[in-house]
């Protein structure tokens, strides 16, 4: 092996950053010892060499290993004779040189991460010249604030293109999580793991909502979908409000209301009037001092509402990193998921629906949140005597189920009795009613699927008034 003294510094091109002593040298240590590609096939691609005939090289030998061969000059030699690429440099003979050009086995790993960041470099520049280019070229349909989203896009994606480090961890250091996260529910006094939903009985079955968790609420329409949500995300807010330990930095991406709407709801809610009448200006004067309190009690929540229209996977994605990194971020709910779009690019929307669940569940377990979303349920609920849902009942979709954590079933069994009404006066009015007032105000949230713990039903009270929903035994 030839012995040389370890280069400390990397010349870069003036025009290009690019280092192409660090490339030879990392080839040359990795063809003398194959074993040497653990340190940098985590983070390292072909695609990241400055030059193809060095990415060549490195992806020729990363093939050879995995197919449990050597990687040497001699086992290379026949695949590189007829590669005309090679011919420019040598052919087989650049092989030797490459090997030859070893300084220090020990520093693979420390020339692996110089290539990468000048690739990062290189890539920084390209998209540079993109974005003054887009910047430049007016287009109506176009606007600075989709550039910017677009931008932000682009860049999450270079950091995506490799350079992922193996998380892998031992069973003790993952067994020293575990018992820390049952410290911290231990000493909560909601006994509570996640974010809180604010619904004790929900929370007992849950556990609250966890970190990297994505959980669908799904139910016909008028079941209270949004409303749950909702509720859920300024339960959480006004929890981390009121205690910097509990709940936590909510977004709500609602795609089918509109801020100053879901704002009137919550505050509705909260001062005990119905919002139809704070939509119609039905107050009376003593209404006004129950509205102003509750909107000073519940002003600094960290709440935050993005009505955008037609929002996609990819710019949600973007918004939603950008508040974690400005503000911080513990749960984030969606309402409602077949209103998002995907990419252009899919056949039908069955897989369109498909790449939203994925890319749901990929940014839940990225930046370590719950992610829920609303979900509408197929019209096969309504032609059943029993209007239970079903985890079959889930729209367009099977991997909403496939990707889901945790799936939980919305019923109202007074929305569909309240439309069997009989005559009034007659001996079936008189049980019906007698129905009626054993189940009014109840919901049936059903839990059908949980990654992590039981199935079952959770009884809720839901005041139709203020579409809020509450724990049943505090209101029965």
């Amino acid at each position: 092996m030839k012995q040389a003294k370890e280069k400390q510094e990397f010349h870069v091109g003036q025009s290009t950053p690019v280092n192409r002593e660090a490339e030879q040298a990392l080839l040359g240590g990795l063809l003398h010892n194959n074993f040497a590609l653990e340190k940098v096939i985590d983070f390292l691609k072909a695609e990241h060499f400055s030059e193809s005939i060095h990415g060549q090289t490195y992806n020729a030998i990363c093939k050879t290993v995995e197919q449990g061969n050597v990687a040497d000059p001699i086992t290379l030699k026949d695949l590189f004779e007829k590669n005309e690429s090679f011919e420019s440099v040598g052919g087989s003979k650049y092989l030797v040189e490459l090997a030859d050009s070893v300084v220090s086995l020990g520093n693979i790993q420390h020339y692996g991460k110089v290539i990468y960041d000048l690739f990062l470099r290189r890539e920084l520049m390209n998209i540079g010249e993109e974005i003054v280019g887009d910047a430049k070229n007016f287009v109506l349909e176009n606007q600075a604030t989709d550039q910017i989203e677009g931008a932000e896009h682009k860049l999450f994606e270079l950091s995506m293109r490799g350079g992922q480090q193996s998380r892998m961890q031992s069973f003790e250091a993952s067994l020293s999580d575990a018992l820390k996260i049952a410290e911290v529910a231990y000493k909560r006094d909601s006994k509570v793991v996640g974010v809180t939903t604010g619904l004790r009985d929900m929370d007992k079955w849950l556990g609250g909502l966890h970190p990297s968790d994505l959980v669908i609420i799904a139910g016909r329409p008028s079941m209270g979908k949004t409303a749950l949500a909702t509720n859920i995300a300024f339960n959480a807010a006004l929890a981390r409000a009121k205690d910097p330990n509990e709940g936590g930095n909510v977004v709500i991406f609602s795609l089918e209301m509109s801020a100053d709407q879901l704002a009137t709801r919550i505050l509705a809610q909260e001062a005990h009037i119905s919002s139809d009448r704070i939509r119609r200006g039905d107050l009376k004067s003593d209404d006004f001092p129950s509205l102003i309190e509750a909107s000073r009690r519940i002003s600094n929540i960290p709440l935050y509402i993005d009505d955008t229209p037609s929002l996609n996977i990819a710019a949600l994605r973007t918004r939603a990193r950008r508040l974690k990194r400005q503000k911080g971020l513990d749960l984030i709910v969606i309402d409602y998921l077949q209103l998002l779009q995907g990419s252009n690019d899919m056949e039908n929307r069955v897989q369109e629906i498909s790449q939203i669940t994925r890319g749901l569940k990929a940014l839940a377990k990225e930046l370590g949140v719950p992610v829920i979303a609303a979900s509408q349920l197929s019209r096969a609920v309504e032609q059943r005597d029993d209007k239970h849902p079903q985890l079959a009942d889930l729209r367009e979709s099977g991997s909403i189920e496939q990707d889901a954590d945790v799936v939980i079933f919305l019923y109202r069994e007074e929305y569909y009795e309240s439309r069997k009404e009989p005559e009034p006066g007659t001996e079936k009015y008189a049980l019906w009613q007698e129905k009626m007032e054993s189940i009014q105000n109840q919901a049936e949230a059903i839990i059908a699927k949980q990654r992590h713990g039981p199935v079952g039903t959770v009884r809720l009270f839901f005041e139709s008034r203020f579409t809020k929903f509450g724990d049943l035994a505090k209101n029965v």
